[in-house]
């Protein structure tokens, strides 16, 4: 009687660590990207430059905001519960645009939340 529910609490502990790897790399990925369009880099690179770190099957989208940029990178859970559950992380960073204005900003800032 006890077995299938450490099996539940098991698939559920791999189910949490799964997210939480996800949301770092899309983290990670939307940091990278904020970053790279700051620079001037293109919405295609950047996208790839999202893909690379956050994974093949995460989406990113990018904005503007007056000389502030904003890439968002989604993507689902994977494994078996992430299948299940309609289970959808979303990573936001902003940076400001380092090819506008005179430059006389430091460096880009750039933060991830979920």
């Amino acid at each position: 009687m006890a077995l299938p529910a450490v099996v539940a609490l098991l698939a559920m502990l791999l189910a949490a660590a799964a997210a939480g790897m996800t949301q770092l790399r899309i983290e990670e990925g939307a940091r990278a990207g904020a970053r790279a369009l700051a620079r001037g880099d293109s919405p295609a690179a950047v996208e790839g430059t999202v893909r690379t770190l956050a994974g093949g099957s995460a989406s990113a989208s990018v904005s503007a905001d007056g000389e502030w940029l904003s890439v968002t990178v989604s993507d689902r859970v994977p494994g078996p519960l992430g299948s299940t559950i309609p289970w959808t992380l979303t990573a936001r960073a902003s940076a400001r645009s380092e090819t506008a204005g005179s430059g006389t900003a430091g460096g880009p800032v750039a933060g991830g939340s979920s």
